[in-house]
């Protein structure tokens, strides 16, 4: 109940300023947020419990026939966003206060988020 409150809440306090679209989507980026927020608490082992038995290893939540698809969108989401830490390194700006992860370092964690992600969309099947 609690998400879905949230993701009204959100939508009615954003929707005259930003429009019906982008107080959707950041309406449901906070409900996805605070709802995958729970599986990491206390309640994780309740959560577990309720995952049906059909699905391999429910304390990893992943289904194995979604991995290479899943992986191929999140080397391109990588690959799209990089832009963003080159301009936040060049130009000094600050994330929450803190300076952004200089360009080298950035690069080379990027890197390796990205081949994380080709590997498994090469070694899974589907």
């Amino acid at each position: 109940m609690v998400p879905l409150v949230l993701l009204v809440v959100l939508f009615l306090l954003l929707v005259v300023p930003f429009g019906s679209q982008t107080a959707l989507r950041v309406s449901l980026a906070g409900m996805f947020f605070l709802t995958a927020s729970a599986h990491w608490g206390k309640r994780r082992a309740d959560l577990i419990r309720i995952v049906p038995n059909g699905l391999p290893r429910p304390d990893l939540l992943l289904v194995p026939p979604l991995a290479r698809p899943a992986a191929i969108g999140l080397a391109f989401l990588l690959l799209a966003v990089f832009p963003a830490n080159v301009r936040a390194a060049r130009e000094g700006i600050t994330i929450g206060g803190k300076p952004a992860t200089p360009l080298v370092a950035r690069s080379l964690i990027q890197g390796i988020f990205l081949i994380a992600t080709v590997v498994v969309a090469i070694g899974s099947s589907g």
